[in-house]
């Protein structure tokens, strides 16, 4: 499976329009960028992309038509798992923590009960 993590900011943000749109040209990624570089520097992104097997394209009319080639949620997986190891030396108590300490503001009581539902489960499934 593709690697997720080695992706340039540019990449992350091209591939997260073609998951939202499903499947995009250079010109509807462009259109969809904020501040979107080049026609041409979006194809060559697109193209790396493809190298890297984040993405693959069909040939309609005289353009290219590009899709994700990984599922959302396993390229969310694969990059999480990289952060984790990367950053947290495998430590999923301390990726926790540290979201906790960075989100603790925003999260609702709704979200901590989701989280600690997770938790239980986890528990049980003997994870």
């Amino acid at each position: 499976m593709a690697n997720a993590a080695k992706l340039s900011r540019r990449e992350r943000q091209i591939l997260e329009i073609l998951y939202q749109r499903g499947s995009a040209s250079v010109s509807d990624v462009r259109e969809a960028m904020s501040d979107p570089p080049s026609y041409s520097a979006v194809r060559t992104l697109l193209a790396v992309l493809e190298q890297k097997g984040h993405v693959s394209h069909r040939a309609d009319g005289l353009k290219y038509v590009y899709k994700p080639t990984v599922d959302r949620e396993a390229a969310r997986r694969s990059a999480v798992k990289h952060l984790l190891e990367t950053y947290f030396g495998g430590s999923a108590e301390q990726i926790v923590a540290a979201l906790l300490d960075v989100e603790a503001r925003s999260l609702t009581d709704e979200d901590l009960d989701r989280m600690s539902t997770m938790i239980e489960q986890a528990k049980k499934e003997g994870r």
